[in-house]
């Protein structure tokens, strides 16, 4: 079951990579913070449960980094709402 739970993370966070990369998604866009950081947190709670130190530090500061980005970008939009 860990596999599954690491590739899916894995797979999350490269597909924002990619359409990044791609020019599909802007790297501030909703769509790409939100794969960032459902991933990133998924891939750093199985590395708790793994004790994979490292690894948690990489997808921990992914995970805070993407949340907080996800944060302004929501506080922006409403702002533009309003």
């Amino acid at each position: 079951m860990g596999i599954v739970i690491q590739v899916t993370g894995s797979l999350l966070v490269l597909a924002g990579f990619a359409l990044a990369q791609w020019g599909i998604l802007d790297q501030k866009s909703l769509r790409y913070l939100v794969l960032n950081a459902v991933g990133s947190t998924v891939l750093a709670v199985n590395a708790i449960f793994e004790q994979q130190w490292g690894f948690l530090l990489l997808e921990g500061v992914w995970a805070l980094v993407s949340a907080v980005s996800l944060v302004l970008v929501v506080r922006g939009l409403r702002a533009a709402e309003r």
